[in-house]
C-alpha cells in the first residue's frame, strides 16, 4: 500500500486528529501480535472513517470485514444514541481478540459482532442501512454490494476499501490476479451504475465513496 509519498502520509498523519487511546492500543498489538496487520485501517482512515460517521449520524452501520475492530469502533464514534453497529468476519481465530476490545469500548452495548460469510448473513438481516463499509475479500465486493443495496435508505452511503489495490489498479494485470480484476470491475460497475455516485478517494489504498440515489 505504500504507493503514497511517506512524507505526505507522515504529514497527513501528525495533521489529523489522535485515536482513542484504545484504538492505539489495537493498532499497536495487531502489528505486533496478528498476522498482515497492513489490514489494519490505521490512524487516517480510522478518523476519516469516524468524521463520515460523524457527518452522517448514522443510526444503523454494516461493516463487512473486521478484522481486529479498529474499523468498527472508529465507524461507531458518530452513531446516534440509539444506533447499532452490526460487523462480520470469517476470521473464528481473532474473535476472542475482537470482543475484548469491544467489551472495551464505550460502545460495547451497541455492537452486534457475527463470525461467518458475509454474502450468508447479509440476506438475513431485516435492517435498512445508513452507512456501510465494505472492506472484506475482494472477490465479493460486488457480491456484497449488489446485497447491500436493496437495504440502503435513500441517501445513505456505502465505503468500500482497498480500491486502488496497491496502484495495480492501473497496472498490467496478470489474468490470474483475481482479486486485481474483481476490483477494477467493480470499480467500473458501480461508476456505471445509475442507482449510485461516487468519488474514488486516493487515501491510503484507495476508497470509494458511494452515495444511494
Amino acid at each position: 500500500m505504500d504507493f503514497l509519498d511517506r512524507e505526505i502520509q507522515r504529514y497527513t498523519e501528525g495533521h489529523s486528529s489522535a485515536a482513542t487511546p484504545l484504538l492505539e492500543r489495537i493498532d499497536r498489538e495487531t502489528h505486533l501480535e496478528v498476522m498482515m496487520p497492513r489490514m489494519i485501517s490505521g490512524h487516517v482512515q480510522g478518523r476519516i472513517l469516524s468524521m463520515f460517521s460523524y457527518m452522517i449520524r448514522p443510526r444503523r452501520i454494516l461493516e463487512i470485514g473486521t478484522y481486529t475492530g479498529y474499523s468498527a469502533l472508529c465507524l461507531a464514534e458518530g452513531m446516534t444514541v440509539d444506533g447499532r453497529l452490526i460487523t462480520v468476519d470469517v476470521n473464528e481465530e481473532l474473535e476472542d481478540r475482537v470482543r475484548g476490545y469491544i467489551a472495551a469500548s464505550d460502545y460495547a452495548h451497541q455492537i452486534d459482532y457475527y463470525i461467518g460469510k458475509g454474502a450468508e448473513l447479509i440476506p438475513t438481516l431485516d435492517e435498512t442501512f445508513d452507512l456501510v463499509f465494505i472492506d472484506a475479500d475482494k472477490s465479493n465486493y460486488q457480491t456484497y454490494f449488489d446485497l447491500v443495496l436493496p437495504k440502503m435508505r435513500k441517501g445513505g452511503f456505502i465505503l468500500a476499501d482497498n480500491v486502488l489495490w496497491s496502484g495495480k489498479v492501473v497496472e498490467q494485470v496478470k489474468p490470474n490476479d483475481k482479486d486485481t480484476l474483481a476490483l477494477i470491475d467493480f470499480n467500473k460497475s458501480v461508476h456505471d451504475d445509475p442507482r449510485v455516485e461516487n468519488v474514488l478517494m486516493p487515501v491510503r489504498d484507495g476508497l470509494m465513496i458511494l452515495r444511494v440515489l
